[in-house]
């Protein structure tokens, strides 16, 4: 079976987990045609990424006139199907999804990616994010391109639902799939109740074979590591602070930051005002074998997010066989139990994360290592890519017939 893969950039440092739902789904005999409206290659280091990069057809690349003079040709080949993708542009721009300017981008990039599908063969589009990857699918089916269906992952898509219009997509869709049972929740709240049955939670899932016979704990003092872009709904400004309360009182307390941002300088300067220049470290970007050799480097991944659907970072520490500390929110607690694999605390409570932080440096080695067991063996029955693509295989096939 021929089917599109769709995403907004493709890859990216961060879309491990689609790069590896798209090997999966060839080796279950897919052929996976991977579409982009643009791409990042200057951003990528990890040589999988960039052979991903070229093997992905960026939309944007056919150029502005190109991509227009294609919508026009679809506009006097099938009126009826332009004046109907039309009348959802206008009704989108007014419900301020975007601007009608770029409702109409979005229009053209639908109906090239609706002509490629049909020289291709293509019988299903997939688009991951329930952004404008999927609002391209979207027009792309109204200009008689194949079915569509769409995973939404959170938080971008749950932090702007009405204008995204989670819903009216689902409404267009063969089905949506979410990667928690929390995801399908938010999906449940917009959309039509007839439509339920359409959402469907397909865990993103892990190259177990890739994640040999984890490290043992590193000896010497507690040492924590976070990963992750520092932006607003990461929190990592209130993990410098709620590092610095656990410092305090614990100074051979360590922790290592693995990712950039654009709040890189406020962290920096977090840290040099309390003193913690040799007690935190700023890794920086690092490629997958980075992130795992930090991840081994280390006793415990902290994750202090304040929004998230579910992240792939715990799944790589569970996968290394590390405890996690964690905020209580969104997909997390489906994944993290509290004394099992590790400690939840409430978001946005510096107090809390500190106090979790003590708590996991006085826990006895051995127990840090059981809990670590727990952590392994729960991500392994729950996030196997093989069994994740056996899933989307299935609903890709029904979709199709």
């Amino acid at each position: 079976m021929r089917i599109g893969y769709l995403v907004n950039t493709y890859p990216r440092p961060s879309h491990s987990f689609i790069r590896r739902e798209i090997a999966a789904l060839e080796q279950r005999g897919f052929q996976v045609h991977r579409f982009a409206m643009r791409g990042d290659a200057a951003a990528l280091t990890d040589p999988a990424d960039l052979a991903e990069h070229d093997r992905t057809e960026r939309v944007l690349d056919t150029g502005g006139k190109r991509l227009l003079a294609g919508l026009a040709r679809q506009a006097l080949a099938a009126p009826g199907r332009f004046q109907a993708a039309f009348k959802s542009a206008r009704a989108r721009a007014r419900a301020g999804e975007s601007g009608l300017a770029r409702q109409i981008i979005y229009m053209a990039e639908g109906a090239h990616v609706a002509a490629r599908a049909r020289e291709l063969g293509l019988r299903h589009l997939h688009a991951h994010f329930g952004t404008n990857s999927a609002r391209v699918a979207g027009y792309a089916r109204l200009f008689g391109g194949p079915p569509f269906s769409f995973t939404v992952h959170g938080p971008e898509e749950f932090d702007n639902v009405q204008p995204l219009d989670l819903g009216g997509k689902l409404a267009l869709a063969d089905f949506c799939v979410t990667v928690s049972s929390y995801g399908r929740s938010q999906m449940y709240r917009w959309a039509a109740a007839g439509d339920w049955a359409k959402v469907r939670v397909v865990h993103c899932g892990l190259d177990l074979d890739r994640w040999a016979e984890p490290a043992p704990l590193p000896p010497g003092p507690f040492h924590m590591v976070a990963v992750g872009r520092f932006a607003e709904q990461k929190g990592f400004g209130l993990l410098i602070r709620g590092f610095a309360h656990a410092w305090r009182q614990n100074p051979a307390l360590r922790l290592s930051l693995v990712g950039d941002g654009e709040l890189r300088p406020q962290i920096e300067s977090q840290i040099a005002a309390a003193g913690m220049g040799e007690a935190v470290s700023l890794l920086g970007w690092q490629n997958e074998a980075g992130v795992r050799a930090a991840m081994n480097a280390a006793h415990a991944l902290v994750t202090p997010s304040f929004a998230e659907g579910l992240p792939v970072v715990i799944m790589e520490a569970m996968a290394c066989a590390r405890p996690v500390i964690a905020t209580y929110i969104a997909g997390i607690p489906e994944l993290v139990r509290p004394g099992i694999e590790g400690w939840l605390v409430p978001a946005g409570d510096d107090a809390a994360l500190a106090q979790a932080m003590l708590e996991a440096a006085e826990t006895q080695p051995e127990t840090l290592a059981a809990m670590g067991a727990s952590a392994r063996t729960r991500v392994a029955e729950r996030h196997d890519i093989r069994e994740s693509a056996d899933r989307l295989s299935a609903l890709f096939s029904r979709a199709t017939g």
